[in-house]
């Protein structure tokens, strides 16, 4: 791999576009999350998404803190969740989300011998995929 020493921490342009799509990704989570919070019927789902809206946020500055880039989040995924919530329902919808977190777990494995701090993202979103199952029971 060749390595730009123009780049934060001196880590490929391959590398770095990867986390930047990270970020851009946790930072429209932040605002998925808390678009459904507003929808949802019970109080349990709505502080659950509360909470996965927080830590999404502490994902984005995990991955700011290795791009040093500052991204504003994109509202499509915020503007089209409430609705699916309406048109697919709670139970399809929720295991739509859950197998974005536990995809996510997976596509991140491979940056954590570079980017150590992305474990702690890693299991939080395998972490995120139970909350969001646990929410059918």
């Amino acid at each position: 791999m060749r390595r730009n020493n123009k780049l934060p921490y001196n880590m490929t342009q391959e590398q770095y576009n990867e986390l930047l799509r990270s970020q851009q990704g946790e930072l429209n989570a932040v605002l998925m999350y808390q678009q459904l919070a507003k929808v949802v019927r019970s109080e349990k789902e709505r502080e659950a998404f509360l909470q996965l809206s927080r830590e999404e946020g502490r994902h984005a500055s995990v991955f700011h803190s290795y791009t040093k880039k500052v991204l504003k989040p994109k509202k499509t995924m915020a503007r089209i969740m409430p609705l699916l919530y309406y048109i697919l329902g709670k139970k399809r919808l929720y295991k739509l989300i859950a197998k974005g977190e536990y995809d996510a777990a997976i596509g991140y494995e491979h940056l954590i011998k570079d980017f150590p701090e992305v474990e702690s993202v890693k299991n939080d979103e395998k972490r995120h995929g139970d909350i969001v199952s646990g929410l059918l029971e």
